[in-house]
């Protein structure tokens, strides 16, 4: 049986990551590149990178095509630009840029650390009014929190 982080080491075989600073380089050099974030609504509306397409992960494939309700024509229209995408940790950005690349995207990218490192990396995002978002804030809502019944049973008995 496959994990989870197994799945994402399978698609990194094709898909590329890059570092924040590469994409704040990127984001300079190519005004045209498209940001993605695939993270829920919830975690969108709290921040975001500025001029980021949201597209939650469950409805991408469907968001790039015509005729579902799902469908982003600027997402649809952008197989030969540039897309970096992006998501809390990393994780979720890899699968969804694997699913782009599937799909006949041309130039995809992965952000690694994701939003977290981007904000680690102390890059501006914005609340869903437009509104700068602290670093501290971003900190305290990146901040970790699993609940007990989310831990490893294993880990749990070790502590």
């Amino acid at each position: 049986m496959k994990r989870f982080i197994h799945l994402i080491k399978d698609c990194l075989r094709d898909v590329r990551e890059i570092m924040p600073w590469d994409l704040e380089e990127r984001l300079q050099e190519n005004p045209d590149l498209l940001i993605v974030d695939v993270r829920e609504p919830e975690e969108f509306k709290a921040m975001h990178i500025k001029d980021s397409l949201h597209v939650p992960r469950g409805v991408l494939e469907s968001a790039c095509e015509y005729d579902y309700e799902e469908t982003e024509p600027q997402l649809v229209q952008a197989r030969e630009r540039e897309i970096v995408v992006v998501c809390r940790s990393g994780y979720r950005s890899v699968l969804a840029a694997n699913s782009l690349m599937v799909l006949g995207y041309e130039n995809v990218a992965s952000l690694q650390t994701g939003l977290r490192g981007w904000n680690d990396y102390e890059q501006p995002m914005q609340d869903e009014q437009g509104n700068a978002v602290s670093l501290e804030a971003a900190d305290e809502y990146f901040f970790a929190r699993l609940r007990e019944d989310q831990m490893d049973p294993a880990r749990r008995q070790a502590r």
